[in-house]
């Protein structure tokens, strides 16, 4: 025979996830929604869990009620590294000291919508093609003001090769080729 399930009561239905959730992300802890929703601490964590909500540590939670603005703060900020840094989600976790899950939660709370990789790449490859071409114009400035391949290629770190090559991008005119070598006699024709 199957047991009967046990009764539960009005109470404890009327308590739902959600609203378990928005109690733990507005701050309040376990051990507050175990006294305020009469329910018991396992239930109160099932219920948590159920509804996705991401947990947060004793830290967390002090740093939180420090400043109850924190999270917005925080927010905000994240989504400002996400939309005009290009940042990724595992950037923005590492910048908020948590998951990727929660960083996502958090850029979604402050208004912000998440790109696809693509999108990502095809944004990071923009701004490295923006980094490149002013590169090209310093490096045709500095070039046509008298400084020398060799130098240029020293002072970013980069081959005479690569410093050429962007020196050509840039549609710079270059110098004619030096003999540093010593004087050579001229042939005589006979």
């Amino acid at each position: 025979m199957n047991p009967e399930p046990p009764v539960t009561s009005d109470a404890s239905e009327a308590v739902t996830p959600e609203a378990l959730r928005k109690q733990y992300e507005s701050g309040a802890t376990v051990d507050e929604l175990v006294a305020t929703s009469g329910l018991s601490y396992g239930t109160v964590l099932n219920r948590l869990h159920e509804a996705g909500t991401e947990m947060r540590t004793s830290w967390q939670t002090r740093r939180m009620r420090q400043d109850p603005q924190a999270r917005q703060r925080l927010a905000a900020h994240l989504r400002t590294l996400y939309e005009q840094h290009g940042a990724t989600l595992t950037e923005l976790a590492a910048a908020a000291e948590g998951t990727r899950r929660a960083a996502r939660r958090l850029l979604i709370e402050a208004g912000g919508s998440v790109r696809t990789t693509q999108q990502t790449l095809r944004m990071r490859a923009a701004a490295r093609a923006a980094d490149r071409q002013e590169l090209t114009l310093s490096l045709r400035a500095r070039y046509e003001a008298g400084a020398t391949v060799p130098d240029l290629a020293k002072e970013c770190n980069y081959s005479v090769a690569t410093v050429y090559r962007l020196l050509h991008q840039a549609g710079t005119r270059m110098r004619p080729k030096h003999n540093h070598g010593p004087a050579r006699t001229p042939r005589k024709r006979s």
